[in-house]
């Protein structure tokens, strides 16, 4: 199993326990993403808590006394010592994407990347964010960034669909089309 796919089983079962049990969500995102963070932040303790090395009774006991000294929750207290104890804290960075992906899921709400030749402006964007939601049926969160090369129109990523409306595309196609007919 590779470890994106062991961090997904792991988001999912802590986003489902969190459900039940009426947790604050957006908290049990913060703590996972602040423990990552902790461990991007001191290269020690991330060298300790993920050399195979390290004896596991250690490691869980650095995250044991870890989670004395800092405010989580309970339900992600109980996570890392988990993952502690199964020496699998290499998935803090893959566990916590999967984490946000699948609460983006519960909430209906989709990750959008539209990419223009010039900056838009906000009632553009705007716009452009309502009419992916109609097209989606979910809400939209969207980032917009800037690429002259695309020389015009717009490059929309919604999930793993693109919409290229895009000049280059658009002349790339027209291309395509007239080299299939010679």
């Amino acid at each position: 199993m590779t470890n994106k796919t062991a961090a997904t089983r792991y988001a999912r079962a802590i986003l489902d326990v969190a459900i039940k049990e009426k947790a604050n969500l957006e908290q049990i995102e913060q703590d996972l993403a602040d423990f990552a963070a902790l461990l991007d932040a001191q290269p020690l303790l991330k060298k300790v808590l993920l050399n195979p090395a390290v004896p596991v009774p250690r490691k869980r006991a650095a995250v044991v006394d870890l989670m004395k000294l800092a405010k989580v929750s309970p339900m992600v207290s109980k996570l890392l010592v988990l993952l502690a104890e199964r020496d699998r804290l290499v998935l803090m960075p893959d566990l916590v994407d999967s984490y946000r992906d699948r609460l983006a899921d519960y909430r209906q709400i989709v990750r959008a990347e539209v990419t223009t030749a010039a900056p838009l402006a906000p009632e553009r964007v705007q716009q452009i964010q309502k009419s992916l939601a109609d097209v989606t049926g979910r809400s939209v969160t969207l980032k917009t960034r800037v690429d002259p090369s695309i020389v015009g129109g717009l490059v929309a990523k919604v999930g793993s669909v693109v919409y290229d409306a895009s000049v280059t595309g658009q002349l790339q196609k027209l291309k395509d089309s007239l080299l299939e007919n010679v």
